[in-house]
């Protein structure tokens, strides 16, 4: 498992060029992960905007710096992903914003497609649901993981999907715009009360 954290963490990728990456391909009609078809490059093209928008408008609280600023130890957000999930759209620029304001926090990006046997170590639910966030010690040792969506947004697919077996096009409409209502709020809320607990 170590040199699986290890390797998937050297070949990880910045936030600025997994953003750089989702551009290229789009420029070329094209979407990450193993499926290309209209759809996945349609989500692609949304979440891209998605996330150029929550790039730009993301404000982070005072407490969240505090707490980033005073971690005890370094950490890696080894992060699993693809340009077409609508969840990684809204979390990644959160995640990155948090990241950004210690250097103890190193976020590494990895697609989903192109790293099976990481993905299958994280599943949620048997399922390979991303963005998965894995929190890794130096030493290279799993502390925590977060994902694939935040705590609010959870018990809402939860819930859903007790009440009506799946997930269909209206609740991932409701979802996006609960998302759009949150700015962030609860992923924040959400990686702070995990990194208080490291």
């Amino acid at each position: 498992m170590n040199k699986l954290l290890k390797d998937s963490i050297e070949k990880g990728i910045s936030y600025n060029a997994y953003r750089k990456l989702i551009k290229d391909l789009l420029a070329e009609e094209k979407s990450t992960g193993n499926i290309q078809n209209d759809d996945m490059l349609n989500y692609s093209l949304l979440n891209d905007k998605r996330m150029d928008r929550l790039d730009k408008k993301l404000k982070i609280s005072e407490e969240t710096v505090l707490v980033t600023k005073n971690l005890k130890k370094n950490v890696t957000f080894l992060t699993i992903a693809e340009g077409w999930c609508g969840d990684a759209a809204q979390v990644l620029p959160m995640v990155n914003k948090i990241a950004e304001t210690s250097t103890n926090i190193s976020l590494k990006l990895v697609l989903r497609d192109e790293n099976e046997a990481l993905m299958n170590r994280f599943l949620t639910n048997g399922g390979q649901a991303i963005p998965k966030i894995i929190v890794i010690d130096e030493e290279n040792n799993v502390i925590d993981s977060f994902g694939p969506r935040p705590s609010t947004a959870t018990k809402m697919v939860a819930d859903y999907k007790n009440e009506h077996g799946s997930l269909d096009a209206e609740f991932k409409k409701n979802l996006q715009l609960w998302y759009n209502k949150d700015k962030g709020a609860n992923t924040e809320k959400d990686i702070v009360e995990l990194l208080k607990a490291l």
